[in-house]
């Protein structure tokens, strides 16, 4: 893997983009999901649904859509997703769930963050809830994201990657996607990729207007301990490996060897 990122610049107007939606049962969030990405300032060059065993009619509303349906017997957000991006053939791949609602900006941000960022190998954004309790969504929204940075930034020594609203240069899941645990369905997918992607490669936030996303979580105690207990088993899956000070040995000697790499290489290019 490469340390670091160090992705080839991107030419803006060249870049081929595919966005990744898994779906189980949720025609109706899906629909809406489509709707706003078919009004996107800059379209995706390529519409991917990976259908996770849905009983309902999740794959029509896709075809409807004009997204290529891609079947995904196996249960479970990691195997869906993790299909998803094997299938993707652009330079950039996006992924969000089907219950969210993206700005009419966010492929755009996303292209002009890689092309400003070439030194980064993924990138995540914010999000807002945009059901439930009008009063509650803007504390819900900052809790819920404050508490997830603040209890996976110390395992992972990084920031974590939101699976709502992120992306990742194509090359990068080529060298992470044989590593993964895909096939484990009581992990937090996004949290599982942090942790390969993060060891070598920058992760960084981007700008842009916050993703809309329901409050499923907040839904039902038993949902909330679900994903709790979801959070806990993917990072205790990578122990010893990535226990803290290992996995935070590991990163600074990459950055070093990253870093002593970049000044050769300007030397060299100096004395040319």
């Amino acid at each position: 893997m490469q340390a670091h990122g160090n992705g080839a610049p991107l030419v803006v107007d060249r870049v081929r983009v595919s966005v990744v939606i898994p779906v189980k049962n949720d025609s109706a969030e899906l629909a809406r999901c489509l709707t706003a990405l078919a009004s996107q300032s800059r379209l995706p060059d390529e519409l991917i649904v990976v259908d996770n065993a849905s009983t309902d009619d999740s794959a029509q509303t896709a075809k409807a859509a004009g997204a290529t349906v891609i079947s995904c017997v196996e249960p479970g957000i990691p195997a869906a997703s993790s299909r998803g991006y094997d299938a993707a053939t652009g330079d950039l791949i996006l992924r969000l769930d089907a219950d969210c609602v993206p700005s009419p900006s966010w492929i755009d941000d996303v292209v002009s963050s890689f092309a400003a960022r070439p030194d980064v190998s993924a990138f995540s954004g914010y999000a807002r809830f945009i059901d439930g309790p009008t009063f509650l969504r803007t504390p819900l929204a900052v809790l819920y994201l404050l508490a997830y940075v603040a209890t996976t930034a110390p395992a992972l020594g990084h920031r974590p990657l939101f699976g709502s609203n992120l992306a990742m240069r194509k090359e990068v899941w080529n060298a992470v996607g044989s590593v993964i645990h895909r096939n484990d369905p009581e992990l937090h997918d996004d949290m599982d990729l942090s942790f390969h992607i993060g060891e070598r490669h920058r992760i960084r936030y981007f700008k842009s207007a916050a993703m809309g996303m329901s409050m499923r979580p907040f839904y039902s105690a038993t949902s909330f301990r679900r994903r709790t207990r979801r959070g806990l088993r993917t990072v205790a899956i990578h122990w010893p490996h990535d226990f803290p000070p290992r996995r935070w040995s590991r990163r600074i000697s990459y950055a070093l060897d990253a870093r002593r790499t970049a000044t050769a290489s300007s030397l060299i290019e100096a004395e040319r």
